[in-house]
Protein backbone atom coordinates (compact mmCIF):
# COMPACT_ATOMS: atom_id res chain seq x y z
CA UNK A 1 0.00 0.00 0.00
CA UNK A 2 1.31 3.43 -0.92
CA UNK A 3 0.91 5.78 2.04
CA UNK A 4 1.42 9.46 1.33
CA UNK A 5 1.68 12.35 3.74
CA UNK A 6 -0.38 15.41 2.85
CA UNK A 7 -0.51 18.80 4.56
CA UNK A 8 -4.02 20.24 4.24
CA UNK A 9 -5.06 23.81 5.02
CA UNK A 10 -8.41 24.01 6.86
CA UNK A 11 -10.29 27.10 5.64
CA UNK A 12 -12.67 27.00 8.61
CA UNK A 13 -10.14 26.84 11.45
CA UNK A 14 -7.21 28.62 9.73
CA UNK A 15 -4.92 25.72 10.58
CA UNK A 16 -2.81 23.03 8.97
CA UNK A 17 -3.61 19.34 9.30
CA UNK A 18 -1.21 16.47 8.58
CA UNK A 19 -3.12 13.80 6.65
CA UNK A 20 -1.88 10.27 5.96
CA UNK A 21 -4.74 9.23 3.69
CA UNK A 22 -5.48 11.29 0.61
CA UNK A 23 -8.67 9.44 -0.29
CA UNK A 24 -11.71 11.68 0.28
CA UNK A 25 -14.26 10.22 2.72
CA UNK A 26 -17.60 9.05 1.33
CA UNK A 27 -20.92 10.17 2.84
CA UNK A 28 -24.07 8.30 1.83
CA UNK A 29 -27.01 10.74 1.67
CA UNK A 30 -30.74 9.99 1.79
CA UNK A 31 -32.49 13.24 0.82
CA UNK A 32 -35.22 14.74 -1.32
CA UNK A 33 -34.54 16.33 -4.70
CA UNK A 34 -35.01 20.11 -4.87
CA UNK A 35 -35.20 21.41 -8.46
CA UNK A 36 -34.05 24.89 -7.34
CA UNK A 37 -30.74 23.48 -6.11
CA UNK A 38 -31.11 25.17 -2.73
CA UNK A 39 -32.01 22.33 -0.39
CA UNK A 40 -32.13 18.54 -0.18
CA UNK A 41 -29.69 16.43 -2.12
CA UNK A 42 -28.26 19.47 -3.93
CA UNK A 43 -27.34 21.04 -0.61
CA UNK A 44 -25.78 17.76 0.54
CA UNK A 45 -23.63 17.45 -2.56
CA UNK A 46 -22.43 21.06 -2.50
CA UNK A 47 -21.69 21.03 1.23
CA UNK A 48 -19.83 17.74 1.18
CA UNK A 49 -17.86 18.78 -1.90
CA UNK A 50 -16.94 22.05 -0.20
CA UNK A 51 -15.47 20.01 2.68
CA UNK A 52 -13.52 17.72 0.39
CA UNK A 53 -15.84 14.73 0.80
CA UNK A 54 -17.62 12.58 -1.78
CA UNK A 55 -21.43 12.57 -1.67
CA UNK A 56 -23.14 9.30 -2.61
CA UNK A 57 -26.68 10.62 -3.22
CA UNK A 58 -29.87 8.58 -2.92
CA UNK A 59 -33.05 10.53 -3.64
CA UNK A 60 -35.89 9.72 -1.25
CA UNK A 61 -38.53 11.92 -2.88
CA UNK A 62 -39.03 14.11 -5.94
CA UNK A 63 -40.41 17.55 -5.11
CA UNK A 64 -42.11 20.36 -6.99
CA UNK A 65 -40.89 23.60 -5.44
CA UNK A 66 -39.43 27.03 -5.99
CA UNK A 67 -37.57 29.34 -3.65
CA UNK A 68 -40.87 30.32 -2.00
CA UNK A 69 -42.41 26.97 -1.08
CA UNK A 70 -43.01 23.29 -1.92
CA UNK A 71 -46.08 22.54 -4.05
CA UNK A 72 -46.01 18.74 -3.94
CA UNK A 73 -43.75 15.72 -3.60
CA UNK A 74 -43.67 12.04 -4.45
CA UNK A 75 -41.65 9.47 -2.47
CA UNK A 76 -39.34 7.11 -4.32
CA UNK A 77 -39.97 3.34 -4.38
CA UNK A 78 -38.41 1.88 -1.19
CA UNK A 79 -36.98 -1.17 -2.97
CA UNK A 80 -35.05 1.11 -5.31
CA UNK A 81 -33.54 2.99 -2.36
CA UNK A 82 -32.41 -0.26 -0.76
CA UNK A 83 -30.82 -1.48 -4.01
CA UNK A 84 -29.02 1.82 -4.52
CA UNK A 85 -27.71 1.98 -0.96
CA UNK A 86 -26.49 -1.60 -0.94
CA UNK A 87 -24.73 -1.12 -4.26
CA UNK A 88 -22.79 1.82 -2.83
CA UNK A 89 -22.09 0.27 0.57
CA UNK A 90 -20.76 -2.95 -0.95
CA UNK A 91 -18.45 -1.03 -3.25
CA UNK A 92 -17.24 2.09 -1.44
CA UNK A 93 -15.94 2.79 2.10
CA UNK A 94 -18.84 4.87 3.44
CA UNK A 95 -17.73 6.86 6.49
CA UNK A 96 -21.04 8.49 7.47
CA UNK A 97 -24.72 8.26 6.54
CA UNK A 98 -26.70 11.51 6.37
CA UNK A 99 -30.52 11.52 6.29
CA UNK A 100 -32.81 14.39 5.33
CA UNK A 101 -36.37 14.28 4.02
CA UNK A 102 -37.77 10.75 4.04
CA UNK A 103 -41.20 11.28 2.45
CA UNK A 104 -43.02 8.13 3.57
CA UNK A 105 -43.14 5.49 6.29
CA UNK A 106 -42.12 2.91 3.71
CA UNK A 107 -38.97 4.90 2.94
CA UNK A 108 -38.24 5.10 6.68
CA UNK A 109 -38.45 1.30 6.91
CA UNK A 110 -36.18 0.94 3.88
CA UNK A 111 -33.56 3.25 5.39
CA UNK A 112 -33.73 1.40 8.72
CA UNK A 113 -33.04 -1.88 6.95
CA UNK A 114 -29.80 -0.36 5.68
CA UNK A 115 -28.78 1.18 8.99
CA UNK A 116 -29.27 -2.05 10.94
CA UNK A 117 -26.98 -3.88 8.51
CA UNK A 118 -24.24 -1.25 8.93
CA UNK A 119 -24.44 -0.35 12.64
CA UNK A 120 -20.87 0.96 12.84
CA UNK A 121 -21.47 3.83 10.40
CA UNK A 122 -22.51 6.98 12.29
CA UNK A 123 -25.82 8.55 11.26
CA UNK A 124 -26.49 12.30 11.06
CA UNK A 125 -30.22 12.98 10.73
CA UNK A 126 -31.97 16.26 9.87
CA UNK A 127 -35.70 15.52 10.39
CA UNK A 128 -37.26 17.56 7.56
CA UNK A 129 -41.01 17.56 8.29
CA UNK A 130 -42.20 20.87 6.86
CA UNK A 131 -41.09 23.98 4.98
CA UNK A 132 -40.63 27.58 6.08
CA UNK A 133 -44.18 28.23 4.82
CA UNK A 134 -45.41 25.20 6.79
CA UNK A 135 -46.08 22.98 3.79
CA UNK A 136 -46.21 19.42 5.13
CA UNK A 137 -43.44 17.09 3.97
CA UNK A 138 -44.51 14.29 6.29
CA UNK A 139 -47.48 12.82 8.15
CA UNK A 140 -48.17 11.50 11.64
CA UNK A 141 -47.41 8.02 10.32
CA UNK A 142 -44.01 9.17 9.04
CA UNK A 143 -43.16 10.94 12.30
CA UNK A 144 -44.16 7.91 14.35
CA UNK A 145 -42.02 5.69 12.11
CA UNK A 146 -39.06 8.05 12.49
CA UNK A 147 -39.35 8.02 16.28
CA UNK A 148 -39.53 4.24 16.44
CA UNK A 149 -37.20 3.19 13.64
CA UNK A 150 -34.62 5.93 12.97
CA UNK A 151 -33.99 7.85 16.18
CA UNK A 152 -32.53 4.86 18.08
CA UNK A 153 -29.94 4.51 15.30
CA UNK A 154 -29.00 8.20 15.08
CA UNK A 155 -25.69 9.61 16.31
CA UNK A 156 -26.56 13.33 15.89
CA UNK A 157 -30.09 14.67 15.38
CA UNK A 158 -30.52 18.29 14.18
CA UNK A 159 -34.18 19.35 14.69
CA UNK A 160 -35.47 22.92 14.71
CA UNK A 161 -38.00 24.02 17.33
CA UNK A 162 -40.97 22.80 15.25
CA UNK A 163 -39.43 19.44 14.44
CA UNK A 164 -38.42 18.74 18.04
CA UNK A 165 -42.01 19.35 19.19
CA UNK A 166 -43.32 17.11 16.39
CA UNK A 167 -41.06 14.33 17.67
CA UNK A 168 -41.86 15.00 21.34
CA UNK A 169 -45.43 16.35 21.43
CA UNK A 170 -46.71 17.63 24.73
CA UNK A 171 -43.38 19.06 25.89
CA UNK A 172 -43.60 22.51 27.44
CA UNK A 173 -40.46 23.89 25.81
CA UNK A 174 -38.09 22.95 22.99
CA UNK A 175 -35.45 22.16 25.61
CA UNK A 176 -37.80 19.77 27.40
CA UNK A 177 -38.64 18.14 24.07
CA UNK A 178 -34.95 17.68 23.24
CA UNK A 179 -34.22 16.21 26.67
CA UNK A 180 -37.13 13.82 26.23
CA UNK A 181 -35.84 12.67 22.86
CA UNK A 182 -32.56 11.62 24.43
CA UNK A 183 -34.58 8.77 25.94
CA UNK A 184 -34.97 7.37 22.41
CA UNK A 185 -31.25 6.49 22.36
CA UNK A 186 -30.17 9.39 20.14
CA UNK A 187 -26.59 10.13 21.16
CA UNK A 188 -26.59 13.88 20.51
CA UNK A 189 -29.31 16.40 19.72
CA UNK A 190 -28.41 19.77 18.22
CA UNK A 191 -31.51 21.90 18.71
CA UNK A 192 -31.26 24.68 16.14
CA UNK A 193 -32.54 28.13 17.03
CA UNK A 194 -33.12 29.76 13.67
CA UNK A 195 -36.91 29.65 14.14
CA UNK A 196 -36.75 30.89 17.71
CA UNK A 197 -37.83 34.32 18.93
CA UNK A 198 -34.56 35.28 20.61
CA UNK A 199 -32.66 38.44 19.51
CA UNK A 200 -29.75 36.28 18.39
CA UNK A 201 -29.82 32.70 17.15
CA UNK A 202 -29.01 30.15 19.85
CA UNK A 203 -28.22 26.55 18.97
CA UNK A 204 -28.00 24.05 21.83
CA UNK A 205 -26.25 20.68 21.92
CA UNK A 206 -27.58 17.98 24.28
CA UNK A 207 -26.06 14.65 25.33
CA UNK A 208 -26.18 12.36 28.37
CA UNK A 209 -29.43 13.93 29.60
CA UNK A 210 -27.97 17.40 29.83
CA UNK A 211 -27.04 20.48 27.84
CA UNK A 212 -23.46 20.26 26.61
CA UNK A 213 -22.95 23.66 25.01
CA UNK A 214 -24.86 26.54 23.43
CA UNK A 215 -23.75 28.49 20.36
CA UNK A 216 -24.76 32.10 19.69
CA UNK A 217 -24.90 33.79 16.27
CA UNK A 218 -26.23 37.15 15.13
CA UNK A 219 -29.70 36.82 13.63
CA UNK A 220 -29.55 37.54 9.90
CA UNK A 221 -32.27 39.54 8.12
CA UNK A 222 -33.24 37.03 5.42
CA UNK A 223 -34.79 33.56 5.05
CA UNK A 224 -32.58 30.83 3.62
CA UNK A 225 -33.39 27.84 1.44
CA UNK A 226 -31.47 24.78 2.64
CA UNK A 227 -29.72 26.09 5.73
CA UNK A 228 -30.72 23.04 7.80
CA UNK A 229 -29.58 20.67 5.06
CA UNK A 230 -26.28 22.55 4.89
CA UNK A 231 -25.74 22.28 8.63
CA UNK A 232 -26.48 18.54 8.84
CA UNK A 233 -24.33 17.81 5.81
CA UNK A 234 -21.48 19.86 7.24
CA UNK A 235 -21.71 17.89 10.50
CA UNK A 236 -21.63 14.70 8.42
CA UNK A 237 -18.58 15.94 6.55
CA UNK A 238 -16.74 16.93 9.72
CA UNK A 239 -17.59 13.55 11.24
CA UNK A 240 -16.31 11.77 8.13
CA UNK A 241 -13.10 13.79 8.38
CA UNK A 242 -12.53 12.48 11.92
CA UNK A 243 -14.00 15.17 14.16
CA UNK A 244 -15.65 14.13 17.41
CA UNK A 245 -19.29 15.32 17.80
CA UNK A 246 -18.72 18.59 19.67
CA UNK A 247 -15.98 19.69 17.28
CA UNK A 248 -18.02 18.60 14.26
CA UNK A 249 -21.02 20.61 15.46
CA UNK A 250 -18.96 23.68 16.29
CA UNK A 251 -17.19 23.76 12.92
CA UNK A 252 -20.37 22.96 11.00
CA UNK A 253 -22.24 25.84 12.65
CA UNK A 254 -19.44 28.25 11.76
CA UNK A 255 -19.35 26.98 8.19
CA UNK A 256 -23.13 27.21 7.78
CA UNK A 257 -23.23 30.74 9.17
CA UNK A 258 -20.64 31.84 6.61
CA UNK A 259 -22.68 30.28 3.79
CA UNK A 260 -25.63 32.42 4.91
CA UNK A 261 -23.58 35.59 5.22
CA UNK A 262 -22.56 35.09 1.59
CA UNK A 263 -25.94 33.87 0.30
CA UNK A 264 -27.51 34.82 -3.04
CA UNK A 265 -31.13 35.64 -3.82
CA UNK A 266 -31.64 33.75 -7.07
CA UNK A 267 -35.45 33.65 -7.14
CA UNK A 268 -38.40 35.51 -5.66
CA UNK A 269 -38.23 33.78 -2.27
CA UNK A 270 -35.53 32.58 0.08
CA UNK A 271 -31.79 33.09 -0.35
CA UNK A 272 -29.49 30.26 -1.45
CA UNK A 273 -26.57 29.60 0.92
CA UNK A 274 -23.23 30.05 -0.80
CA UNK A 275 -21.54 26.80 0.15
CA UNK A 276 -18.37 27.73 -1.73
CA UNK A 277 -18.05 31.15 -0.08
CA UNK A 278 -14.35 30.52 0.42
CA UNK A 279 -13.81 30.45 -3.37
CA UNK A 280 -13.87 34.11 -4.29
CA UNK A 281 -14.57 33.23 -7.94
CA UNK A 282 -17.93 31.62 -7.03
Amino acid sequence: MNLRIQVKYNIYTDSLTIMTNTQPPVVLCFSGADPTGGAGISADIETLSSHGCIAAPIITAATVQDTVDVSSFSPMPPDLLIEQARAVLEDMPVAVIKIGMVGSAEVVMAIRSILTDYPDIPVIYDPVFSTEKDSALSSEEVIDSVKTLLLPLTRILTPNVFEVHALAPGSDTPTAAAMGLLESDVDYILLTGTHGKTPDVVHTLFCNHREIESFHYARLPHKYHGSGCTLASSIAAQTALGQEPLGAVRQALDYTYKTLLNAHRLGMGQYHPNRFFWDKDK
